[in-house]
């Protein structure tokens, strides 16, 4: 998916981020920053994180469908549009480097991390197709509890991915989103931990 140049220049103006295009000229006539590399941190992590970032969309749209419960809906809906709107900064950021949304690189190579993908489960703390497919059979309070800590390790990926791109971040702008990803997820992942404790379940790990 790729966003209009028009609209990812709107969400770097918003954000504050300089045209980061090689070549390109300020108002004063000086060139600005060039793009950064295809495989560079700041596009692998664009890149991986949007991918991430997508499963918990995708698992918290299959919860709200198989609960009635106020306050895990209420999570749901929280992590659909928090996720879905830094996924679309991820992705305008590449689209205004003039890089793809993919690569044939390895997920992770950017940060010289391997993990092993099997059954869906590209990068560390995402579900596999198995645990999808399992949540989408369950219903009520089984489903939230197993949503709840799916999530919670698929969180767990996400704060050690972002943490890692703040270790090697030379991006001051993607730096601070990388670096609200890391807080707000920890501080999710404390919240459904103690929404676990109330239904009588652990986290997985």
């Amino acid at each position: 998916m790729w966003w209009p140049a028009a609209l990812a220049a709107v969400v770097a103006l918003c954000l504050g981020l300089p045209a980061l295009v090689a070549g390109s000229g300020s108002a004063s006539g000086s060139s600005v920053a060039a793009a950064p590399a295809s495989d560079s941190p700041e596009a692998g992590f664009a890149r991986d994180m949007s991918t991430h970032h997508q499963q918990a969309i995708d698992m918290s749209f299959i919860v709200r469908d198989r609960t009635q419960d106020q306050a895990v809906r209420l999570l749901a809906f929280d992590i659909i549009n928090t996720q879905a709107n830094q996924r679309g900064m991820m992705m305008g950021w590449l689209d205004q480097w003039g890089l793809t949304q993919s690569t044939a690189a390895k997920p992770m190579a950017w940060m010289d991390h391997t993990y092993e993908a099997h059954d869906g489960s590209l990068m560390p703390g995402m579900a596999t197709n198995a645990d999808l497919d399992k949540l989408r059979a369950l219903s009520g309070k089984d489903a939230e509890v197993y949503y709840l800590q799916l999530m919670i390790e698929h969180h767990k990926g996400g704060v050690a991915m972002a943490q890692g791109y703040v270790d090697r971040s030379t991006n001051a702008v993607e730096k601070r989103l990388a670096q609200s990803m890391v807080n707000g997820q920890r501080g999710e992942i404390d919240l459904m931990t103690d929404m676990l404790q109330k239904r009588g379940a652990k986290p997985l790990s």
